[in-house]
């Protein structure tokens, strides 16, 4: 299957909430989604490094109608930011047909965010979690909305710490960015199957960019180091490709909510949108369960997914 841009449809008038959509794959979402008719919304930490991406966008495809896009300003490693955004946009829209978890942090040294979480933990997870959970009102007013979380091949192979989520007790950036990434996973299907038994219109999906060349694996990191430079581009490819997962699960009609996207490729590093099976990490039932618990616990809110 080489499913691409061209086979893209039924999205004009949608809108769209893409975090992360200033730079690499959230970029490339954002121009394949205005350029199909879409309205998005950049959900950026930075409101002036959204504001140059929504000029470059513009200037990409040549869209006269700047109104298809928003700047909107989101702190997913502060809650209150979160919570702010998620009143905001309700307030200006009436519908919310996608709503891409996108944004990451990768690989930091050891940090944590304004609530007192593990950066990588508390950014990639446990914000797009509270986003999700606040934001639910919106996307079930919307017939067909759909949920996108992407996780991550550094999935494989992860754990849940659950007696150390923060780092508090010992600290390795790639183990926890697998911890995040397994979480990301995990939150998406859990979604999908409460979305099921409550018998409301919203499919989550999971998918994964494989192995693509963004800034993600710059973050915290004053110079790219010889790996970056040298070998990265040997087995990754660009954002425009990494990109196509999500944009697969996004808007493909055969998605029926609760699959797992990634490139088709060799060890699903690069090539086309493709169902794939996670890995055996994230096959616990009770890891599901108890990290949905933990879960609501720490961001201090629940899920109301009931049809009514």
């Amino acid at each position: 299957m080489k499913w691409n841009l061209e086979e893209m449809n039924g999205i004009e008038n949608k809108v769209a909430i893409i975090t992360g959509a200033n730079s690499g794959l959230g970029l490339e979402t954002a121009k394949a989604l205005i350029l199909k008719g879409a309205h998005v919304i950049l959900a950026v930490r930075n409101v002036q490094k959204g504001e140059e991406a929504k000029i470059e966008l513009l200037e990409k495809t040549n869209i006269n109608n700047s109104s298809q896009l928003t700047v909107m300003q989101l702190d997913l490693g502060d809650l209150l930011s979160v919570k702010e955004f998620s009143e905001e946009f309700q307030q200006r829209f009436e519908q919310l047909d996608l709503l891409i978890n996108n944004a990451g942090v990768m690989f930091p040294p050891y940090s944590k965010t304004k609530d007192g979480f593990e950066l990588q933990f508390g950014t990639n997870h446990l914000g797009h979690f509270a986003l999700t959970a606040h934001l639910i009102p919106v996307l079930k007013k919307t017939p067909g909305a759909r949920v996108i979380t992407l996780s991550s091949i550094a999935h494989r192979g992860a754990h849940i710490y659950f007696d150390n989520l923060h780092g508090e007790k010992g600290y390795k950036a790639s183990k926890f960015y697998g911890q995040s990434k397994l979480a990301n996973l995990y939150f998406a299907l859990a979604l999908d199957e409460k979305f099921k038994e409550a018998g409301v219109d919203i499919k989550s999906v999971a998918c994964h960019p494989g192995i693509s060349s963004t800034n993600l694996f710059r973050f915290g990191r004053e110079k790219a180091t010889w790996f970056i430079n040298l070998l990265l581009p040997l087995f990754s490819q660009s954002a425009e490709m990494g990109a196509l997962p999500t944009l697969y699960a996004a808007t493909s009609s055969t998605i029926k909510g609760g699959e797992y996207i990634g490139p088709n490729g060799a060890g699903n590093r690069k090539g086309y949108p493709a169902l794939e099976t996670p890995h055996a990490s994230a096959g616990s039932r009770d890891v599901m369960e108890r990290l949905w618990t933990v879960s609501e616990e720490l961001v201090g809110m629940r899920f109301d997914i009931e049809s009514k």
